[in-house]
């Protein structure tokens, strides 16, 4: 139970059905490789196949980095999660280092085997020239940002208000989605990164909503967050943008014409669809602001404030709600 609680399984949730929402989108674009090659979409048992253990592999990502996160902020939990099992000793740093290598070597190396149609077979994907295991370098970078965010030798970005933002934006936000698109179609369109960087936005500005409650424990250790750094009435009005701008981009790229694709439009799901889920969004975030305009101090004061939970729901509601979209 002490690994269990160190791997913190309900936190893997996201990151698996972001995957799936990127490779449903991608499935569902006009940059599916049937589509590309004049053939009706179809959904084969290879990308079945391969979608089922490239979220597996995002779901073993995530827990590696949550071992990792745990084994270099000792120091910070000490303070903010004192019944944390490395804290406690339930786990020794050692087993924990062990634990998080196994879990990297888990979820990066089969994604090796991650290659588009018409690549069907395991012989066709080994074969493959290396330019086409585009998700295998993707869950390279997405380990190798780990580290750069919580290890002293690869920087540590965390220490940093900005970086720590950004360390996690990329992997977390853009990366995943790009990830999950590349199970399907490649990552050679100007599609997936767009919609990248709408999950990019959300997540550089609305992931701090969980820094507020553990700023006793990172100032101790000496991490400068933005509420650590600019004190928390400051820090909210930083982040109060970006829980509705990037939704905003949904919209926008539904009716604007593509200037690398003629004929369509940058996001190639149901415009409709995708219009009213990015204003409802933007609503949502919205709603949001408020609850953590009102009274910023509670967001320091409660360790789970409801603007933590509004960020989590609407990130799940986004990745549904792409998947259906692009299903329409």
């Amino acid at each position: 139970m002490a690994y269990l609680r160190l791997v913190r399984p309900f936190t893997l949730l996201p990151p698996l059905l972001g995957v799936v929402s990127g490779a449903i989108t991608a499935w569902g674009s006009s940059s599916n490789p049937h589509v590309l090659l004049g053939e009706p979409r179809s959904v084969t048992a290879s990308i079945l196949i391969t979608v089922a253990v490239g979220s597996a592999c995002a779901a073993l990502l995530n827990a590696a980095s949550n071992v990792i996160n745990q084994y270099y902020d000792l120091e910070n939990d000490r303070v903010n999660k004192p019944d944390r099992p490395l804290v406690t000793g339930e786990v020794s740093m050692r087993s924990a280092w062990i634990l998080a290598g196994v879990l990297y070597a888990l979820a990066v190396a089969p994604t090796w085997l991650v290659v588009t149609y018409p690549a069907e077979t395991l012989a066709e994907k080994l074969a493959a020239p290396w330019w086409r295991h585009e998700c295998s370098f993707i869950y390279l970078a997405g380990m190798i940002f780990t580290f750069v965010d919580s290890a002293p030798f690869a920087g540590r970005t965390k220490a940093n208000a900005f970086l720590a933002n950004l360390t996690i934006a990329i992997p977390r936000g853009c990366l995943l989605k790009v990830a999950g698109w590349s199970m399907v179609a490649s990552i050679f369109h100007f599609e997936p990164w767009f919609i990248g960087a709408i999950f990019f936005l959300f997540i550089l500005g609305a992931m701090t909503s969980k820094d507020f409650s553990d700023m006793k424990g990172d100032e101790a250790a000496g991490c400068r967050t933005l509420p650590v750094r600019f004190g928390v009435e400051k820090a909210s009005r930083m982040i109060a943008p970006f829980f509705v701008f990037p939704w905003l981009l949904m919209p926008i790229g539904a009716w604007t014409p593509n200037p690398w694709s003629p004929g369509h439009h940058i996001l190639t799901g149901e415009p409709w669809t995708l219009t009213f889920l990015g204003l409802g969004l933007a609503a949502w975030g919205a709603y949001t602001v408020y609850l953590i305009l009102r009274d910023p101090e509670a967001l320091a004061a409660t360790e789970n404030h409801p603007s933590w939970t509004h960020t989590y729901l609407m990130m799940m509601a986004a990745q549904v709600g792409f998947a259906v979209a692009y299903l329409i």
